[in-house]
């Protein structure tokens, strides 16, 4: 199988090569995209040593392929991935993102065939996650790549945000690397094609994963129950407002309407700071009046034995001890499924105050946010309870990382800073550790570390 995926693998490559001379350019095609963007010519002598490196690393595994067994491989072909990272990092931030999600999309990323392990396996909201580690919204923005996301090991991937109509978001240049800080400032403003090519997509996937997990698996299978309604691996959607709209509710029903008989998960997106007045969206009376138009349209659909998918909302972690009173209120008394902590910060922390980027107007991601995160992730645990699944995200680097935002009170975490710039051996990377992580502090589970440090 390996051999044959190389093979493949191989002559796509070749044949983008002879068309195009290069597969920088070919990767940045998308469905909403006539033409490729062109790449400068700064670029250009790194895009023609990432196709040889890529070429040459698939024909050495096409030969090494053949001494050891698929896992070996597979592990193999993540720690590859290293080696092609430097090259990304000679384009343009936003060329950049374009090209990983493009090639995600076509499948020119690893596949997770190693089982995770068994310790990381946990039940939320009556689906199995193989592992708690997902990708958060913002980076499969328009569900292009679900598939090859999911099939690098995530145990569950967030798209996103979707908003009703498409809007080209805020004027580029709009994403800015820190690289020395592991962090980027953004302000893309909820670019998107809108919900009707989004679901065009998911609906066209959500087929073809059903199909390819039926024909795969009996149904007496216990793995075939892992997962979410199309198959292994948990599917999320993240729901956003236009930016010229009046009404903030009517754009998030209409996004449940289209889009939840395809998501495992749906979330409420009221706290990235590039669309004005969308975080006042946070306080008491807006959030508990929206939260029940959007319940209602949830609930008012026909549903299946599953029942409907859960709803949770999204929060900034620029708010005050206050603010936090409220929508851990609002979200015990509307029984709400979860909560998301964080998104990016409007603030600066050291040492990014430091770096003459942290003037750029937007959200921070990355390894700074990770202690305002976190502190504020564990005081939603404690004002909520424990009643309530919380995702911890902002600033996860590492296992350990994660681990602590679990026993601050999250049953699932978040990355995606960190993956941009590490790639795909990040992942199996971080399952591993986590899973050291809790065999270390004698855990036998991840929810029974779930809040540890608020006990």
């Amino acid at each position: 199988m390996a051999i044959r995926t190389a093979g493949k693998l191989f002559k796509d490559l070749v044949r983008q090569r002879v068309i195009s001379t290069s597969i920088g350019p070919s990767r940045h095609c998308s469905s909403a995209a006539a033409s490729a963007p062109k790449i400068p010519h700064s670029s250009k002598k790194g895009r023609r040593l990432l196709t040889g490196v890529t070429i040459g690393l698939i024909i050495a595994g096409g030969a090494y392929v053949s001494t050891v067994d698929e896992a070996t491989f597979c592990g193999w072909l993540f720690s590859a991935t290293k080696l092609v990272n430097p090259f990304f990092a000679l384009l343009d931030a936003e060329k950049a993102h374009t090209l990983a999600v493009a090639a995600a999309s076509r499948g020119w990323v690893p596949r997770e065939k190693r089982p995770d392990p068994a310790i990381l396996g946990l039940e939320v909201w009556g689906r199995k996650f193989s592992n708690p580690v997902g990708l958060s919204a913002g980076f499969d923005k328009n569900a292009e790549a679900v598939e090859g996301l999911l099939g690098m090991g995530f145990g569950f991937v967030e798209v996103g945000s979707v908003t009703p109509v498409p809007q080209e978001g805020n004027i580029k240049p709009r994403i800015f690397r820190l690289r020395q800080e592991g962090a980027i400032i953004n302000r893309c403003g909820f670019n998107s094609e809108g919900i009707v090519a989004v679901a065009k997509r998911l609906g066209a996937q959500h087929g073809k994963r059903k199909l390819e997990t039926s024909s795969s698996s009996s149904p007496s299978n216990d793995e075939a129950k892992h997962g979410g309604k199309a198959g292994p691996g948990i599917l999320g959607v993240n729901l956003g407002k236009n930016k010229t709209s009046e009404d903030a509710a009517a754009d998030y029903v209409q996004g449940v309407h289209t889009l939840s008989q395809y998501a495992d998960y749906l979330v409420i997106n009221v706290s990235s700071p590039n669309t004005p007045g969308l975080r006042m969206l946070q306080g008491r009376k807006q959030l508990k009046d929206l939260v029940k138009k959007v319940q209602a349209a949830r609930d008012e659909m026909q549903w299946g034995e599953e029942g409907p998918p859960p709803l949770l909302v999204k929060i900034a972690p620029d708010l005050s001890k206050d603010d936090l009173e409220d929508i851990a209120a609002v979200a015990l008394a509307l029984r709400l499924d979860g909560l998301i902590i964080s998104n990016t910060t409007i603030s600066r922390p050291d040492p990014v105050d430091k770096n003459p980027v942290s003037a750029e107007a937007g959200g921070l991601s990355g390894k700074p946010l990770f202690n305002l995160s976190t502190n504020i992730l564990k005081e939603m645990y404690g004002l909520t309870r424990g009643k309530i699944p919380l995702i911890g995200c902002g600033g996860i680097s590492s296992g350990e990382d994660a681990y602590k935002k679990i026993r601050a009170g999250a049953t699932l975490v978040q990355l995606y800073t960190a993956f941009a710039y590490g790639g795909p051996a990040l992942i199996p990377q971080i399952k591993a550790e986590l899973a050291e992580c809790l065999e270390r502090d004698g855990f036998k589970s991840i929810h029974e570390a779930v809040g540890a440090d608020c006990r």
